[in-house]
């Protein structure tokens, strides 16, 4: 290659250097690196001479050249000759000192090349700097920022030159005026004493190891005096900092005595700049290196600085560091690691500043001094050993901070002492009670929130922190075993410690596992010695309490349970057995539930369980009763919780059981009732159950306490009650004899059944009746619950006995009144389901209710329940009272619907025969058909159960009559398709159970199962379903089963009842009622057919009103009978009915097709009279003249609608599929016709009706595939969207394209009448259905099943005519066509081969042809046709298509640019071997290689195609293997790496067209598309990169840079990179 050429390049790159756009820039950048990589003398010479031939050049330009010759010169100065270095050296030195200005980019830029070029040449460029480094001249600024950064980056090389530079720098110094100056000589200077000190460690490694620290010393000192006493003080900020780190730097080559003298003003300086700066990083480092010298030389005066020093670095350490912003981070290290030097010389000093810092309350100081005392801590050990003490009694305060940020520091710190000692120490308890205590804090926002400030130490953070902690001390510091165990149990009971409960048990167990395991004397515990530790029995009961509440404080169940377990035989010797048995598996249950999973009640009932088995295995009374003293004293630490207080009573009863000495279970009783919270109801309710525990054991005396205690002060309203009742001032009289009378009603429950009977008139009833008539709920809540339990107590305990309960009718009726009391319109209490489950236990005892007793029971409860309002409305709020939360009065609902059932069921027990069931049925059935969903879901729900109970309990004894079950079906039938899904399950339920009821009525045995019956409750899933067509089938389906087993003479009651469903409140019902009447009378009514005519004109009427869409098609299917009659009349009138049809005539269509025979008789009639009759008429606009529109004829429109309805109903799928072909093809047409046609006006309001007309055609065609049950044409139909395509004018071709395909494809042997049916339609004189038929005969072709039907040649026949059809769009079809036998029937093309090769031939020359639609058609067919053509018909015509193909390649049409490269590809097989197809492939092969980046995906795609069938023409192997193993259509191409390889075998293969290659390229560069602008940049840039030396004159490189510098210009940035890229291989 020339050098003018690399020069011309290099001129265009240097010229490009500033682009505008950074990639293109950094890609010049790197062009011109490369170039100079390979000829580093020439292209620096370039780089030179535009230089210094553009003085006036833009600073920015200047700068990429500068950085251009340092990149250079950096990775190739061993190849640059020397007079080149020198010249660089003169040019950079002029380049940075020209402008006396600072100009930083450009003279920056300069001085990097001095820096450079210095790592080799460092004795010629001193000699350059050094010439403008002149004493007494203040010298240029980047002067001495070169000299600076040649000191860091060769050190070595610098060191030597130091002394001299610093004895002329000296005198500059008092001469430098400017800032900047200052600036740039502190800068330096800080450099140089770096330097010096990096020499002066690494001597072993120096060139001349002979230099010392006092060669500089006097230099330094004299330097330093400038800078401290002048500079230091100067007003910019950013000098001051530097000077600082300067002086910093310059204090380890001082001399001692100098620096001791310095130290009293030196210090105080650099600390008054903290004051001035605001970034302290640069000074508290400065600081560092003088306290680190000083404390090095040994420093006497450093002492009387300690003071100001320790108050500014106090402050540093104190400012909040900032972890995103690095500086704060390294500065705050700098700063602990002055106090660490310091420490190590002034040891008692420091650690009393720390610790006197420690008392100041501020938030930030006490975190500064907790950050030292912990780095002091972990950094100085043997320092602070002396000091342990007094560090551990300087901690407390900060302790004490409420500040979070303050605690975690102060975690922090203990974490570190624990590690050295400090809390085996005395006073080292307090540290382990303040992480315990921050284990337990609350939680500081809700689940869900989070912190505004970022900063925030959060509760939840703080405790995890010590969660963590508080393990880490247990697991990794082993000597804190002994300070730990067992003195953490003392937090255990403390209630301020709860939410620690769980890290504290995890840290006992891992102590105590130890212990235990390796047998170690201190794992036993003497509670007599450990005086702080709670009793055995209070750590019993905390941790069994805990596990009662298992997922409490953050879980703290299992951890307590498996803590009671390794405690075992310290708690009692007796223990270890029965807890190691019976705790494992109450863990397991824990394992796998949940909080919400938990049954809390079993639970519950488990841990009692263990606790009773675990008293009965002590077997200790004195232990028990210690146990139950302690358990009453510790019920006041469940004050604030209330569930966990009512489970300790449970506690202390089930403890009592086991206690034997009754003056204890007396004193206990007592203590638990006078000291309990009477007002809260979960504490009575707990106080309760409690007592009646307690008198399992001990009836007489608990009866006696209850008594006595009745008879107390605490019952008279007097001031006695406050000296009684201690502080409980607030009690009122009702809430404690709520709690006396709960407490009768758990006694009767639990006490022995031998001893209660006689105790419950004269004992237990006698002390309760007296309240009967109080007004207090919570007094009545009481009563009606104790009732209840005495009631169940009498029921267990007459099931050994009989007993009759005289007083059974009076509690009843003050249950009842109790009821009337509550509102009616509101559920607030839960007195109603308290009192009906009371009646229902009382109802089974004697003596029996009367009947009118059962039905007063019976109204006031049903009543009273069902008129509720719905469970999710919401009640006003009244002044006194407060409104449930959405949890509690959903549970207040379940229980009160939940009472009623169970009393239903207990009534219905007494009277189980078909009257009974009507005596509790009444009161139901009128809510059956409430306009409200709730109480109708109440009703049917209440309905299921009391029937499935009385099924349940049926014993037929002789056939008895259920007479009752017609109007029963009548009335819950119809609600099988109620709009409330949970009143259609339960109704299903209803009559599954009704039915089966007859069935053992009808004697039928208990375990017989009825097919039919049984098939309901498969009906039952449907249901579920909210679809209404799925509804009423099931109703049908109900029905069915219902008429089986229905006796004759309850047919007249249910079909009266189902005639009243007809205007039910819902009017899914009214439908449900109508299809099971239909369907009954189908079934069941044969002898009411002669009555039809009369019922139908009655329901003709009716359904003018009727809007019900059931009862519509009922009355539907009536009109069959006419339409058999008078077949003619009724299509007529249907046809002249206004469109768009009503719904009464669409359901009369509907219903016609019903028959096969009449629908068969209907379509004919359509076929013959839609071929016959016009499909539009053409009308004039009236606004714009010339103007035409389609406009509708009626009569067709009509029928099309008509057809369409009937076809609608699945009956006539018969009449459908025997005359498909014709109705196939007729409504195909009928599309065609009718696609872009307006609807017609209507006749009174002269607007046009609303109707898409060929919607209609197409819904028809539709409806009639499934009707031939085509599901696979009609899934592919509407997988394509081809439905919507056939309506539209612009999209029709295409649908009718997805029509014949999957015609073609799933229905073939339909085809051959469907195309005799369509072929007459091909010469009709309307376009538009021309052009549909070709449309559907030119996709049949792609299809080899019409060859197999023989119909090729009909079709091909047809397309050869339409060649010639005046319409453009029909030749389109037929070209098309035409080319798909390729595809359709491949064996059949050279038959037609010479009148296919004509037809395309004249396709391609088709001038009337807007948009080159038959054109692309003709090369798109013709590609696909050579696939198959035999040689012999295609040899001689070969070139001649090639040529007509070849001004296509370049078409701005992507799809004609496709098919031209395809067909091409297709061509190449006749071209094989013929030397002058083989140079056509030539002649396109540049275009073929750029449009592998064209912007067209497809385009690219069939490049690769043809690039890889044309390959083997090529002429080379190498080219060939590569065309076809790179250009894969699924693969991606790397196309930079793919046109390297290729132009090394063109270079190869090829080396005479490289000429003719490159001019081709060239022709490229002014390409449509920039990706191929591009992608021809690139191919010349790999053509040149890979050219040898010896076939450079095959190009002309002149022509080439001025093409690549052309592309430099290029508008497209992607281009310029890619011709800036090509540029760099001119090497």
């Amino acid at each position: 290659m020339e050098e003018t050429d690399v020069e011309q390049v290099t001129l265009a790159l240097l010229d490009a250097a500033n682009d505008k756009d950074s990639e293109v820039q950094e890609q010049v950048r790197k062009s011109m690196l490369t170039l100079g990589k390979q000829h580093p003398d020439r292209v620096l010479a370039m780089c030179q001479d535009y230089l210094l031939k553009h003085p006036k050049l833009v600073v920015s330009h200047r700068v990429v050249i500068l950085q251009t010759i340092e990149l250079i010169v950096s990775c190739k100065i061993e190849e640059v000759s020397f007079p080149r270095i020198k010249s660089i050296i003169s040019l950079a030195s002029d380049e940075m000192t020209r402008s006396k200005e600072v100009i930083p980019d450009w003279q920056q830029a300069a001085s990097n090349i001095m820096v450079a070029v210095g790592n080799k040449h460092i004795n010629d460029i001193m000699e350059e700097i050094l010439s403008k480094f002149q004493p007494g001249v203040l010298p240029h600024f980047f002067v001495v920022q070169t000299l600076a950064n040649l000191s860091d980056s060769n050190v070595y090389g610098m060191v030597p030159f130091l002394n001299a530079i610093l004895g002329t720098m000296l005198p500059m110094l008092s001469m430098a005026k400017q800032d900047n100056m200052k600036w740039v000589f502190s800068s330096a200077l800080c450099h140089f004493s770096d330097s010096i000190l990096e020499y002066l460690a690494n001597l072993d490694k120096a060139p001349d190891p002979t230099v010392r620290k006092d060669t500089f010393s006097s230099e330094i000192c004299a330097a330093f005096d400038i800078l401290f006493n002048n500079w230091l003080q100067s007003r910019e900020s950013k000098l001051r900092l530097t000077v600082a780190e300067a002086v910093g730097s310059m204090c380890h080559l001082m001399a001692s005595d100098k620096l001791e003298e310095q130290i009293p003003k030196l210090i105080p300086s650099i600390l008054s700049l903290y004051k001035k700066n605001n970034e302290h990083y640069i000074i508290s480092k400065s600081l560092c290196q003088v306290i680190d010298a000083s404390v090095n030389m040994g420093s006497r005066v450093l002492e009387t600085q300690l003071d100001s020093l320790l108050i500014v670095l106090h402050q540093q350490v104190s400012a909040p560091v900032d972890y995103n912003n690095p500086p704060t981070v390294k500065n705050h290290n700098e700063v602990l690691r002055c106090f660490s030097l310091l420490a190590n010389s002034f040891p008692d000093r420091l650690v009393l500043f720390v610790l006197q810092k420690l008392e100041n309350s501020n938030e930030r100081n006490r975190m500064g001094s907790l950050a030292v005392l912990r780095h002091l801590i972990n950094s100085t050990t043997s320092t602070m050993e002396t000091k342990k003490l007094l560090i551990l009694a300087s901690i407390r305060q900060p302790m004490a901070d409420q500040s979070n940020k303050v605690k975690k520091r102060v975690v922090q710190v203990i974490s570190a002492m624990a590690h050295h000692g400090y809390l085996e120490l005395d006073g080292g308890e307090l540290l382990v009670r303040f992480i315990v205590q921050h284990c337990a804090l609350p939680d500081t926002y809700q689940r869900g929130q989070r912190p505004t400030d970022p900063e925030e130490v959060t509760n939840e953070s703080l405790r995890t922190m010590c969660d963590n902690t508080l393990n880490l001390l247990t697991t990794t510091v082993g000597r804190l075993a002994d300070v730990l165990w067992p003195k953490l149990l003392y937090y255990l009971t403390p209630v301020q410690f709860s939410n620690a409960t769980t890290p504290l048990c995890k840290s006992l167990i891992i102590l105590g596992s130890k212990k235990k395991t390796n047998m170690e004397p201190s794992f036993n515990i003497d509670f007599t010695q450990e005086v702080n530790l709670p009793s055995p029995q209070t750590l019993m009961i905390r941790l069994l309490m805990n596990a009662a509440f298992p997922f409490n404080s953050r879980g703290h169940g299992a951890p307590s349970l498996s803590l009671l377990q390794i405690l075992s035989i310290n708690i009692h010797s007796n223990t270890e057995v029965i807890w190691g048995k019976e705790i494992p598996p109450l863990l397991s249950v824990l394992e796998e539930s949940t909080a919400e999973s938990l049954d809390k009640k079993h639970w519950d009932e488990m841990v009692l369980k263990l606790l009773s088995s675990t008293l009965a295995a002590i077997d200790d009374d004195k232990w028990v009763c210690q146990l139950a003293a302690e358990a009453t004293r510790y019920l006041s630490t469940y004050n604030n919780a209330l569930e966990e207080k009512s489970f300790l009573y449970r506690f202390i009863g089930v403890t009592l059981q086991q206690c034997f000495n009754k003056e204890v279970v007396k004193k206990q009783l007592q203590e638990v009732l006078l000291t309990a919270r009477h007002t809260d109801a979960i504490e009575r309710e707990g106080i309760a159950m409690g007592v009646g525990l307690c008198a399992n054991s001990h009836l007489e005396g608990t009866l006696a306490k209850l008594e006595e205690f009745g008879k107390s002060d605490a019952f008279k309203k007097s001031p006695s009650i406050f000296s009684l009742l201690k502080e409980r001032n607030d009690v009122e009289v009702e809430k404690v004899k709520s709690t006396l009378i709960l407490c009768y009603g758990y006694v009767a429950l639990n006490a022995p059944p031998e001893k209660i009977l006689n105790r419950i008139d004269q004992d237990i009833l006698c002390s309760i009746s007296k309240h009967f008539n109080t007004k207090d709920l919570t007094m009545k809540l009481s009563l009606i619950q104790s009732v209840g339990l005495i009631a169940k107590a009498i029921r267990e305990c007459v099931k050994k006995q009989g007993y009759i309960f005289s007083r059974k009718q009076e509690l009843i009726t003050v249950m009842l009144d109790f009821i009337k009391a509550e509102p009616p319109d509101s559920l607030k209490t839960p007195v109603r389901h308290l009192v009906m489950t009371t009646c229902a236990n009382l109802l089974p005892l004697d003596p029996a209710l009367s009947e009118n007793e059962i039905f007063d029971l019976l109204k006031v409860c049903v009543s009273t329940v069902f008129c509720l309002p719905p469970e999710t409305h919401t009640p006003e709020k009244t002044k006194d009272e407060e409104i449930l939360d959405p949890k509690q009065r959903q549970a207040l609902y379940k229980d009160t619907l939940a009472a009623l059932q169970e009393l239903l069921k207990s009534i219905l027990a007494k009277d189980p025969t078909p009257d009974g069931l009507q005596s509790v049925f009444k009161h139901i059935e009128s809510w059956l058909s409430s306009a409200q969903d709730h109480e109708r879901e109440r009703a049917v729900t209440a309905t299921a159960h009391i029937l499935a109970f009385y099924l349940d309990n049926l014993t037929v004894k002789n056939i008895v009559s259920f007479h009752n079950l017609g109007a029963m079906l009548g009335r819950l039938s119809p609600r099988c398709s109620d709009p409330h899904p949970a009143v259609r399950s339960a109704a299903i339920d209803c009559i599954y159970t009704l039915l089966y009821i007859q069935l053992r009525y009808e004697g039928f045995s208990l375990d017989y199962k009825d097919e039919a019956v049984d098939s309901l409750l498969s009906l039952k899933d449907r249901l579920e379903n909210p679809d209404h067509s799925v509804l009423y089938k099931t109703c049908s389906d109900v029905t069915k089963v219902m008429s089986k087993r229905l006796p004759q003479q309850q047919l007249s009651t249910l079909a009266f009842m189902l005639l009243e469903g007809l205007v039910d409140s819902q009017t899914n019902c009214c439908r449900a009622s109508s299809v099971i009447l239909n369907t009954l009378l189908k079934n069941r009514g044969g002898g009411l057919q002669d009555l039809v005519p009369e019922i139908l004109e009655v329901l003709h009427v009716r359904l003018l009103g009727i809007t019900e869409e059931q009862v519509r098609v009922a009355v539907g299917q009536t009109v069959l009978i006419l339409a058999s009659q008078h077949l003619q009349a009724v299509f007529n009138t249907l046809v002249n009915q206004p469109l768009p049809y009503d719904s009464w005539t669409s359901e009369m269509w509907l219903a016609l097709g019903a028959d096969p025979i009449v629908a068969k008789q209907i379509i004919e009639m359509v076929i013959e009279k839609l071929v016959i009759m016009a499909p539009y008429v053409d009308k004039k606009g009236s606004m714009i003249r010339g103007v035409t529109t389609k406009v509708a004829t009626n009569q067709p429109l009509a029928m099309t609608c008509g057809l369409k309805e009937l076809l609608l109903n699945g009956q006539s799928q018969e009449p459908a599929v025997s005359l498909f072909p014709q109705l196939f093809s007729c409504l195909t047409v009928r599309l065609g016709a009718t696609v872009g046609v307006s609807a017609p006006k209507d006749v009174n309001t002269k607007h046009a009706i609303s109707i898409h007309v060929a919607g209609v055609a197409a819904d028809a065609l539709r409806i009639l595939l499934a009707r031939a049950q085509l599901d696979e044409v009609m899934k592919r139909l509407d997988q394509d969207n081809a439905w919507d395509a056939l309506k539209e004018p612009n999209t029709h071709i295409t649908g009718v394209t997805l029509l014949a395909r999957v015609m073609a494809k799933h229905a073939g042997p339909r085809l051959p009448t469907i195309v005799e049916c369509m072929c007459p339609s091909l010469n009709n004189i309307y376009e538009c259905q021309r052009i549909t038929v070709t449309a559907f005969f030119s996709e049949l072709l792609n299809h080899h099943v019409v060859t197999e039907l023989m119909l090729i040649d009909v079709l091909m026949n047809n397309m050869m005519e339409r060649i010639s059809d005046p319409c453009c769009s029909v030749r389109m079809l037929a070209v098309r066509g035409l080319g798909n036998i390729a595809v359709g029937s491949p064996e059949k093309v050279n038959k037609y081969a010479k009148e296919l090769l004509a037809a395309m031939s004249s396709g391609m020359e088709e001038r009337d042809d807007p948009g080159k639609l038959i054109t692309l058609e003709a090369m798109s067919g013709l590609s696909k046709v050579l696939l198959y053509l035999d040689k012999k018909n295609v040899h001689l015509l070969v070139v001649y298509i090639f040529m007509k193909i070849k001004p296509f390649l370049e078409s701005e049409i992507d799809e004609i640019r496709c098919a031209s490269i395809h067909l091409m590809g297709n061509l190449s097989k006749f071209g094989s071997g013929e030397p002058v197809f083989k140079d056509q492939i030539h002649n396109v092969l540049v275009s073929l290689l750029l449009h592998l980046v064209d912007p067209n995906p497809h385009v690219v795609k069939a490049c690769k195609y043809a690039m890889r069938v044309c390959a083997p023409v090529v002429g080379s192997e190498q080219i060939t293997t590569m065309f076809q193993s790179h250009l894969h259509d699924d693969k991606s191409l790397h196309y930079g790496e793919f046109i390297n390889d290729l132009t090394k075998y063109l270079i190869q293969d090829f080396p005479s067209m490289l000429n003719f290659y490159h001019i081709s390229v060239m022709q490229f560069f002014k390409s449509h598309w920039s990706e191929v602008r591009a992608g021809a940049a690139m191919f010349i840039g790999f053509l040149l990169g890979n050219l040898p030396e010896e076939h450079l004159s095959h190009l002309n490189m002149g022509s080439i840079s001025k093409g690549l510098a052309m592309l430099l210009q290029d508008p497209d940035p992607v281009v310029r990179v890619k011709a800036a890229e090509a540029m760099g291989h001119f090497h």
